[in-house]
């Protein structure tokens, strides 16, 4: 029984670990989607060969953070399985067997529900959270809440091809903000990094734009080709933004009328 209990200890630490690994990749600066993906990659030592984990190895504080959830995983892997060997090599009946395995699969299924509770992630996030600002000195910020990465809007990357709208024209000539769409940065074809970029900057098939703002206006860019139909979404997307910003001027009004 104490196998058993110590393998179950293991899991749910398992858990916990990757849930502050998550936290802290959040805090900084990742998507909680990516951020939780990357976790659960390096304490698992499995998927972690994604483009996006580049973001990650040249990151100095991402790096530490990989590297002890990486440490941690082999630590927690190795234990879970000697407890789980243990848990079964036991003496016992066949009717003892039956109660070691169903002990474990009840505690699985538990640990799994404790895990994918929105109540609880949230409620451990919080905690970790302050943890991590008050006893490390990751001095970054959580930029998805910051920008209030809910709801409809997301952050995203849009990569440009050779027939798209976009490919070929300035940031001024797309006029995104108009569309609702703020370009935050632009990873160039070569590798190089263009942040905040200005409205002279000239888009190129192979280039990735880094964007905020409404889902459905980002797939309705990422569908868009190059012509009269293209241009013709294009105001499309415009009319559509202005109404959005009408009824946003004039719900304030209401409001405070009642």
């Amino acid at each position: 029984m104490i196998a058993l209990t110590t393998f179950l200890i293991v899991i749910l630490l398992s858990i916990i670990v990757t849930r502050v690994g998550t936290v802290a990749l959040t805090q900084t600066g990742m998507t909680r989607e990516s951020a939780r993906f990357q976790a659960r990659s390096a304490f698992s030592g499995t998927g972690f060969t994604t483009k996006e984990a580049e973001t990650v190895v040249n990151h100095p504080a991402r790096r530490k953070i990989v590297m002890a959830l990486m440490l941690l995983g082999n630590a927690g892997l190795v234990a879970a399985i000697s407890s789980f060997v243990l848990t079964f090599v036991e003496k016992g009946s066949s009717s003892g067997f039956s109660i070691r395995l169903g002990i474990i699969l009840g505690g699985l299924v538990l640990l799994w529900l404790f895990s994918i509770n929105k109540w609880v992630d949230r409620g451990l996030s919080r905690i970790i959270d302050r943890l991590l600002r008050r006893y490390t000195e990751l001095d970054v910020t959580d930029y998805a809440s910051l920008l209030h990465v809910s709801g409809a809007y997301r952050l995203a990357k849009l990569k440009i091809a050779g027939d798209d709208w976009l490919d070929g024209m300035t940031l001024a000539d797309a006029r995104l903000r108009h569309e609702g769409i703020v370009v935050l940065g632009i990873e160039k074809s070569d590798g190089s990094y263009v942040g905040n970029p200005r409205g002279a900057a000239k888009l190129h098939s192979e280039d990735t734009l880094i964007i905020y703002g409404d889902i459905a206006n980002i797939r309705g860019l990422d569908r868009r080709r190059k012509g009269h139909t293209g241009d013709r979404e294009h105001e499309r997307a415009v009319q559509g933004q202005e109404q959005v910003l009408a009824k946003e001027a004039v719900n304030p009004s209401d409001s405070a009328a009642d």
